[in-house]
């Protein structure tokens, strides 16, 4: 995605921060364990927060957990859900927190929207001496057939450059990632990936991904007539045409650690 591309994109979930909420996965409850197992101490940012997919999983480890959000209606979705939780407004490039203050750092489904020229010198800065950055992304295992002909009926709206595995490893190979030098002095980058999935109906998995920046900002038309394609693509297929069934999934983890 080009640079003048990204802020209408990244801008687009807010408002469907409800929808957002009920209907985004959580994060593989392996994943986020490895990672924060990783840090030096329990302080966690969990930056680009959303509306606390990841907020909540780290909260869950007993992690003590700071969000930054820079979305107002995402923000107030998190405060709603997670009210025991501090939430703030900010964003990668503005972090409103002093230096050395957190032991680790974790985005989910985030990195790819910071500008790392900016974002990768302020992360520095709030991680403590051998603090860890981790990124982490849910991908669909278009190793299931039926999965892979989604993504075709889809196209690249519904299913981007990091959501299957493959495109995932691809695109985290050397994208979105601090550059070392300066301030921002980042290890070799860790990849790891753990299963993951999430109980769907037909309806509830076009719903989420009726969530997708790339869907979000179609004009209406075109973005009804593609889920209009989607359903009847699931209704077609017997992995997914009656009550629930498991989407199948992975939890993708790139980690560096403060040098």
């Amino acid at each position: 995605m080009d640079q003048d591309e990204r802020p209408p994109y990244a801008s687009s979930f807010g408002a469907v921060a409800v929808e957002y909420a009920a209907h985004r996965p959580d994060y593989a409850r392996a994943a986020v364990g490895w990672a924060v197992e990783r840090a030096p101490g329990r302080r966690v940012l969990d930056l680009g927060a959303g509306t606390g997919k990841l907020t909540a999983a780290l909260a869950a480890l007993d992690a003590d957990v700071t969000a930054v959000e820079p979305d107002p209606a995402m923000l107030a979705e998190l405060r709603r859900s997670l009210p025991a939780v501090r939430a703030l407004a900010g964003s990668a490039e503005s972090i409103p927190l002093p230096d050395a203050s957190v032991d680790a750092v974790l985005a989910g489904n985030a990195m790819h929207w910071f500008d790392m020229a900016v974002a990768g010198p302020e992360i520095a800065r709030v991680l403590a001496p051998g603090g860890i950055l981790a990124g982490l992304w849910n991908v669909m295992d278009d190793g299931a057939e039926w999965v892979a002909e989604l993504a075709r009926v889809g196209g690249k709206r519904v299913i981007g450059p990091r959501d299957t595995p493959a495109s995932w490893r691809a695109a985290t190979a050397d994208m979105h990632l601090p550059k070392t030098g300066g301030t921002a002095r980042f290890g070799s980058p860790e990849h790891a990936e753990f299963p993951h999935g999430q109980r769907r109906t037909a309806d509830s998995l076009v719903a989420t991904l009726a969530t997708r920046a790339g869907v979000l900002v179609m004009p209406e038309p075109e973005r009804a007539a593609l889920l209009d394609r989607l359903r009847g693509f699931l209704a077609s297929r017997p992995e997914t045409a009656r009550g629930e069934f498991t989407l199948p999934m992975l939890t993708g983890v790139v980690l560096l650690q403060q040098i």
